[in-house]
């Protein structure tokens, strides 16, 4: 006979999250919230309101100001776009996540939920996937990249990226409800899904991204090797700089992309693999992680790029209602 195991739920759900307590062996959102509670919600609240006001900054500034009609460009507003639902969208349902506990009430809501995460995750990673081949071109073949990376085929790039990630997502829905009532072989599809769908969704898209970046970093470091101190090279080495610092840029996009995902996903495989739930606690801090990442880009752009700032800047102050500025040349 096995020994009996004594539970202490009060302490079990304390140490879950700080919001909650038991009734009646009920596990429910506490009538008096700690200061730790309400700290928590309102972090949380700044933290979307943040991502929606960077991104959309984004979002106008491309939009608006014509020096920044560029296909790079619209790829990055491609990926505002994305980080701007993820605010939206996923923030709030995240945030009622944490409130309803998924975990314990896997219901209708919570597979929209994971639907609407699981398919702005995918775009974001095909984004970012698009961006690298743009500047694959730009920086190792830039006599060529005006007619391979045409606005048409950018088009054509941000509809298939937007396509497969709002297909991902229904096809999530549809999968989770049918495995809600089956048995049995259902175990095993679902050991098939949850392996093969972050290798296929993450794992080998962000391998073949770091590849890129790679070669472009080796093509980068010949090409300044080989430039002359030459009045003819003169335009082609500025032009060179340019989309050598636009790559390093995006280039940190992606590495900071890969540092905010990559433990949610390891601590996912690892779950597949061994059958053990995470702690509550640590899948929700990997999840707000992941989520922080749609906060930082907005901040990279401006960190990195004067003309973003010099837009953020004209877009916070109010000056864009006061004229036409489309063409105003961003220092």
């Amino acid at each position: 006979m096995e020994p009996e195991v004594t539970f202490n739920w009060t302490n079990a759900v304390t140490a879950i999250h700080p919001c909650y307590e038991i009734d009646n062996s009920q596990y429910i959102l506490t009538k008096n919230p700690s200061i730790i509670c309400v700290l928590l919600y309102i972090f949380l609240m700044l933290l979307c309101v943040v991502t929606i006001s960077g991104n959309l900054l984004v979002i106008i500034s491309v939009s608006y100001f014509q020096q920044l009609h560029t296909p790079t460009n619209y790829l990055i507003l491609s990926l505002a776009v994305a980080d701007l639902l993820v605010g939206v969208i996923v923030f709030p349902f995240n945030m009622v996540y944490s409130l309803s506990s998924c975990f314990y009430h896997e219901g209708l809501f919570c597979k929209v939920r994971n639907s609407f995460d699981v398919s702005l995750s995918l775009a974001s990673i095909l984004n970012l996937f698009c961006i690298s081949i743009d500047r694959y071109y730009a920086v190792c073949q830039p006599l060529t990249y005006r007619t391979k990376i045409s606005y048409r085929v950018i088009v054509i790039m941000i509809l298939l990226s937007w396509g497969a990630s709002g297909m991902n997502g229904v096809s999530f829905i549809i999968t989770s409800l049918k495995n809600a009532n089956c048995v049995g072989q259902c175990i095993i599809d679902n050991h098939v899904e949850n392996n093969i769908g972050p290798i296929l969704t993450f794992y080998l898209p962000v391998l073949i991204m770091l590849c890129v970046y790679v070669k472009i970093f080796l093509v980068a470091q010949r090409q300044a090797r080989s430039i002359q101190n030459t009045t003819c090279q003169t335009t082609k080495s500025g032009a060179s700089k340019t989309e050598r610092k636009a790559t390093k840029t995006l280039a940190i996009v992606l590495g900071v992309f890969i540092i905010c995902w990559t433990p949610f996903f390891l601590c996912f495989t690892y779950m597949s693999f061994t059958n053990r739930p995470a702690p509550v606690p640590v899948i929700e801090k990997l999840n707000w992680l992941t989520l922080s990442n749609s906060m930082l880009n907005p901040f990279i752009y401006a960190f990195f790029y004067s003309w973003f700032r010099s837009a953020f800047r004209m877009i916070i102050s109010g000056k864009l209602f006061k004229g036409d500025f489309t063409h105003s040349k961003l220092s």
